[in-house]
């Protein structure tokens, strides 16, 4: 197994050995397939100064894609097919990298909607040594994009759920334009577990919390008016992964910390003439651990007002905000014990939870009195001054709790 340690080395590989694999997975692509692998294998005959290789990795396809696979590689030097029984772009993306003996790993998407000009930028940190995964992006500002307003709503509002739900710091994580160095593929993909459209979103997320750097490139981007993805069916499946990955992230179930050491990225350790930090200088963390506290915070406080909402006609005003506010309470330790501090594993957790349960109590007095007061006030108040209410006094809350948990947690971590 590779393994790396220390700071990366750049690429050398023999005169006659591909530099870079690039994988099309396809699916019945009988039509596209041959102008989409001509176009790309004279692209990179012109451009692309190092040996590569094309591989057609062929998804179950039921039409005639296999076979004129089959006669790309007799006509195209350098093209290879590796033909799978089951489909899942995910599971041909994984077969397809693990069989391959180039150090860096592509992909893209047979309807070569990204301007092929963003291959070599994309590659390029990969093969100096400076980054272990790259990704283009559809959604930097000098990023040029034509598509429907349908799929960038979608694509916009599931890279905001990302960050809110999973912490992701990457822009994009399904555009289908992305390598990695295959020493890094050794070690991630065998804790992927998805086989189709969110194999990409699993795959980024535990390279960034497992300390890999992603590298981003902006690109210009046309969308296919034919793609065949069931948007409805593609977007469900996500959403299931996302729980999953999420589960797992706050369970500590998976191996990061040895994942950090095996890749040789775990974090800096501080210098010792830092040791002695001048009284009032910002701690160790503090910035990254407010926006991760701010955004599992916002989570938490959306879920508050749901379960709020929902459960006021039945139970009343303050019993519903008792159990908004106590199922909210617990999840929110949680995420922020393994999102905001690192934390995994269950050492210290009945403590950790102890405490976050002292917070709800304050979380408590001050959401309940509000209420009291604000019904004092006004004997029946509308509905959004209530709700108006109620988020004040939580963001007060908030504030506490991540003083609270912060002297908790933190410290003891450190």
């Amino acid at each position: 197994m590779n393994t790396l340690g220390g700071p990366r080395a750049a690429i050398r590989a023999r005169p006659t050995a591909a530099v870079l694999d690039v994988v099309i997975p396809v699916y019945n692509e009988e039509v596209d397939l041959g102008p989409c692998v001509r176009r790309l294998h004279d692209h990179l005959s012109a451009h692309f100064p190092y040996p590569f290789q094309i591989t057609i990795a062929d998804n179950a396809s039921v039409d005639d894609t296999l076979k004129v696979a089959d006669g790309l590689a007799g006509e195209l030097p350098g093209v290879e097919v590796l033909h799978l029984d089951a489909k899942g772009r995910g599971r041909a993306l994984s077969a397809a990298w693990s069989a391959s003996s180039a150090p860096v790993l592509a992909y893209m998407d047979v309807d070569l909607s990204t301007d092929l000009a963003a291959l070599l930028p994309l590659v390029a940190p990969l093969i100096s040594g400076h980054s272990d995964l790259a990704i283009g992006t559809r959604l930097a500002r000098t990023s040029r994009v034509v598509r429907g307003t349908k799929r960038e709503v979608i694509s916009r509002a599931y890279n905001l759920l990302l960050r809110g739900a999973l912490a992701a710091r990457f822009s994009d994580a399904q555009c289908g334009f992305k390598a990695i160095r295959a020493d890094v593929a050794v070690e991630l993909l065998p804790l992927v577990r998805d086989t189709g459209w969110f194999f990409d979103t699993e795959l980024l997320v535990l390279a960034q919390r497992a300390g890999l750097r992603i590298h981003e490139v902006p690109v210009d981007w046309v969308d296919d008016p034919d793609s065949r993805v069931d948007i409805v069916a593609t977007a469900l499946a996500d959403l299931r992964g996302v729980g999953r990955l999420g589960r797992a992230l706050l369970t500590g179930a998976l191996p990061l910390a040895d994942l950090r050491a095996q890749l040789g990225r775990a974090p800096l350790t501080t210098r010792p003439e830092q040791l002695g930090r001048a009284p009032g200088q910002v701690p160790v963390g503090l910035p990254r651990q407010l926006v991760r506290f701010a955004a599992v915070g916002v989570a938490s406080t959306l879920a508050y007002l749901v379960l709020f909402v929902a459960t006021r006609g039945a139970l009343g005003v303050q019993p519903a905000n008792l159990l908004a506010l106590l199922l909210t309470a617990v999840a929110n330790t949680a995420a922020n014990r393994r999102l905001t501090f690192g934390i995994s594993g269950r050492r210290h957790a009945g403590r950790h939870h102890l405490q976050g349960l002292l917070a709800f109590g304050l979380g408590l007095a001050l959401t309940s009195g509000s209420l009291a007061v604000l019904h004092a006030a006004h004997a029946a108040p509308a509905r959004p001054v209530e709700l108006a209410v109620l988020v004040a006094a939580n963001l007060a809350a908030t504030v506490l709790r991540f003083v609270l948990l912060r002297l908790g947690m933190h410290h003891r971590h450190t």
